[in-house]
């Protein structure tokens, strides 16, 4: 920043605001959280009635307020209303015309405070429901029905011909992009009201020259500019006597694509910027994230949902002791470069790195120099708020012997990250850097580069583990059926962090002193870092009771809607899903791969009823990645469980159908060498609800005579089915069939790669009137009753024979056994 540039960023900051911005931002933050967990009022019947109720409640009941108080205390605006309001006035001149024209003066929001600020609303509620006695003031928006409420607009004497629909969905996905921990810290906020003057200084400029330019700003300017929107009357005074006018807020473009309205608009505000004031546009955070990722559900959670046991986080018990580690994102660009050595070829660039690599950065990384090359790069990554970092400008060099270039090294400097955060005045850094010149290069003047560095606030990083089962003493063991772990006493898994330190190692082991000799259960040890050996985890009747019951682990006794596979009750709710979801969803987060490596734990709430992300599980690297601390020991845990009792053929299963609401699968353990059904504790409930197949559900059926019968769930790569059934995972295919066939007949739980069957009667190829799963089993011939494995009801079948023609039961059991194994 030159002397000009320095002059013209202190008369900007001159622009008198007359709001506090600070206060402001965090409020909008915290109301935009609030709207964030009433979805419905994004779109649909929920959002039409808001506007209703805003049009003929809301604004003529301030109306009335603003000009003579109704009541001494402030106006508690209901959500819904907000929510709208806040809309209306995000297009600053026609919120002012409408209000001038119904009104005769622009409604402000002094006096009025908003629902989420936690102030007692029952004096406004009073008042509404005596003005309004067919409108409550709390009306209930998610049990309503599509009506006609444009007719019912239509019929009100004032109202505002402003598309308020279309403007709440385009409103809807800023809280998103403002959303992350860092937006509400105060020194953020502060540097964005610096550069929300800086931005408004750009637009009177270009008033002041005659220039058309539509100028973006970045998500902090867009945060503070918002919150500057919401307090209209004040809004109106600061913009006529900062610009002469009122300022529109456009926001009806949203193509991104190079060329378009936004990239042009984009490029020339930055352009503008850097030559007025000499600092880089962009910033760290706030710049744009992508689109949201896909919900996991679009239902919130019941309201009747309870724990069995409150717990807040700082009192979950830590076994496990692991140091607080923060991350932060870092933008970079190298500007200019001066004084470089005479004579010197080749392309100049600089390597950037980190003296001390961490969890986040560690590689060494190219960026070229945008006086020397003309072009704009910037780099982007994260990083500990530690070390330093390390400038290296080099050059490409080849000789007539070889026509491979290799990298030369002219000079070097360091930017120290601790010092500059020991403490944080400021999140950005543009200087000259003097570099200290390599041995061979020689120059009359110290070789300067300007370097340009914006950090966002460190936020606490996640926690990543890693799982790794130690070799067995004896070359025979563990070589048979290599999908379920044998459990010998001298096979551990140890849990190490990222730098191989060793937190934790894991076991499981046989129940003492079981019940069920037929099922004798589980659990899991651990051997903590003190050398303690603590059972972290029981295998009880259809489920898993985890750190001493403060958790419960187990498969849903009923169809989810959602898709869940497993759920964690008990201190928190938690559901896991297949694959990467919501802040993991590929291309947000890490690369993409085999979505069926990953489990994703959701975390439910009434702070987060839609879910928040809050560990993810994969169980092919063994990798466990926690978000907070307290999540670490059950995600260590949970995922040492499915990775150890769960088969991967089953697993595969379970994903396939994830989305079905028709699905079971038991796990599978080895006990004196035989596999033993229900290893995961799952329920033996079986759906009762009949899904029909859809190729939508990516599947791969048999045929079998007509179809299907009555109904069934889903197969995957399997025939079809009768009665009904929960899912079959590779079976075989049969003939013609009557009620049922290929599977399941009356009803059962699962097949995984089943035989096939011939003809059959009321149901063959692996259940005839009901059982649970069958795994491996042989086919059946043609059929009476019931064939393939199980007549009239059966347990499970482990790698069961088949069967010639029948009659009422065969191949297996007649009317009813446990298991067979073999």
């Amino acid at each position: 920043m030159d002397a000009k540039q320095e002059m013209e960023w202190n008369e900007a900051q001159k622009i008198q605001l007359s709001v506090d911005l600070l206060v402001a931002a965090k409020r909008q933050l915290q109301f935009l959280a609030a709207v964030d967990r009433n979805r419905h009022l994004y779109d649909g019947p929920a959002l039409e009635r808001a506007i209703y109720r805003y049009n003929a409640c809301w604004l003529p009941l301030l109306a009335k307020h603003s000009e003579s108080k109704i009541f001494e205390g402030p106006l508690v605006v209901p959500l819904d209303c907000e929510w709208v309001w806040h809309c209306h006035r995000l297009h600053p001149v026609r919120y002012k015309s409408d209000c001038e024209e119904f009104y005769g003066r622009v409604l402000d929001n002094f006096g009025v405070v908003s629902t989420v600020e936690g102030v007692c609303g029952r004096k406004t509620e009073e008042i509404w429901n005596k003005l309004y006695p067919d409108e409550p003031y709390n009306a209930d928006l998610l049990n309503i029905f599509p009506g006609d409420i444009s007719e019912r607009i239509s019929r009100l004497e004032k109202y505002t011909k402003y598309d308020l629909i279309s403007a709440a969905k385009r409103q809807s996905p800023f809280f998103y992009q403002v959303s992350r921990p860092h937006m509400k810290n105060d020194l953020f906020i502060k540097e964005a009201v610096a550069r929300y003057r800086g931005f408004l200084y750009l637009i009177k400029r270009n008033k002041e020259e005659g220039r058309k330019r539509f100028c973006v700003p970045t998500y902090d300017i867009d945060l503070i500019w918002h919150s500057h929107q919401l307090h209209p009357v004040s809004y109106c005074k600061d913009l006529n006597e900062a610009l002469g006018k009122v300022l529109e807020h456009d926001d009806t473009d949203s193509d991104r694509t190079k060329g378009k309205k936004l990239d042009i608009g984009f490029s020339g505000t930055t352009k503008q910027w850097e030559v007025t004031f000499g600092t880089r546009y962009w910033k760290a955070g706030a710049m744009y994230r992508g689109n949201a990722p896909s919900p996991i559900t679009n239902n919130p959670l019941s309201s009747n949902t309870t724990c069995k046991k409150v717990v807040s986080s700082n009192e979950y018990p830590q076994e496990i002791s692991l140091p607080d580690r923060k991350v932060m994102e870092v933008l970079l660009e190298f500007v200019g470069a001066k004084n470089l050595p005479e004579g010197q070829e080749g392309d100049i660039f600089v390597l950037f790195s980190k003296s001390q690599p961490d969890a986040f950065f560690g590689a060494k990384r190219r960026l070229i120099i945008l006086s020397q090359s003309r072009q704009k790069q910037v780099a982007s990554f994260q990083c500990e708020p530690t070390g330093e970092l390390l400038f290296e400008l080099a050059s490409y060099s080849s000789s007539n012997l070889s026509i491979r270039k290799s990298t030369k090294t002219i000079a070097s400097a360091s930017f120290s990250i601790k010092d500059y955060f020991d403490p944080v005045s400021k999140l950005h850094v543009e200087k000259w850097f003097e570099l200290v010149p390599s041995a061979g290069t020689v120059s009359s003047k110290p070789i300067l580069l300007r370097v340009a560095i914006s950090f966002s606030v460190p936020v606490l990083a996640p926690y990543k583990l890693k799982m790794t089962l130690s070799p067995p003493s004896s070359k025979n063991e563990c070589l048979s059926n290599p999908p379920v772990r044998s459990q010998h006493a001298n096979s551990w898994t140890h849990v190490t962090d990222e730098n191989g330190n060793r937190i934790i190692r894991l076991q499981m082991r046989d129940l003492e002193n079981a019940k069920n000799i037929g099922n004798p259960g589980k659990k899991v040890v651990g051997v903590m870092k003190s050398g303690e050996i603590r059972t972290l985890a029981e295998f009880i009747e259809n489920g898993w009771s985890v750190l001493e019951n403060l958790w419960f682990f187990h498969l849903p006794h009923k169809c989810t809607n959602d898709g869940h596979l497993f759920e964690l009750t008990g201190a928190k709710t938690l559901k896991f899903f297949a694959g990467r979801k919501l802040d993991y969803e590929a291309g947000h987060h890490g690369k993409r791969g085999n979505e069926m490596d990953f489990l994703t734990a959701i975390e439910f709430s009434i702070e987060e009823p839609y879910g928040k992300a809050v560990a993810l599980l994969d169980l092919t690297s063994k990798h466990v990645t926690a978000k907070e601390k307290w999540m670490v020991l059950p995600a260590i845990i949970l995922a040492f469980i499915a990775s150890n009792v769960m088969k991967k053929e089953e697993y595969e299963g379970v994903i396939a159908n994830a989305n079905s609401k028709d699905w079971k699968v038991n796990g599978v353990y080895e006990e004196n060498g035989k596999k033993v059904l229900n290893g995961m504790g799952l329920s033996p409930d079986v759906c009762s609800e009949d899904v029909g197949i859809s190729k939508k559900s990516g599947l791969s059926s048999g045929g079998c005579g007509s179809g299907c019968g009555s109904g069934c769930g889903n197969a995957v790569e399997s025939a079809g089915c009768g009665g009904g059934c929960g899912i079959m995972i590779k079976s075989g295919g049969c003939g013609g069939c009557g009620a049922g066939c290929g599977g399941c007949g009356g009803g059962c739980g699962s097949i995984i790669r089943s035989g096939g069957c011939g003809g059959c009667g009321a149901g063959c190829g692996g259940c005839g009137g009901g059982c649970g799963s069958i795994i491996r089993s042989g086919g059946c011939g043609g059929c009476g009753a019931g064939c393939g494995g199980c007549g009239g009801g059966c347990g499970s079948i482990i790698r069961g024979g088949g069967c010639g023609g029948c009659g009422g039961g065969c191949g297996g059991c007649g009317g009813g056994c446990g298991n067979m194994i073999n």
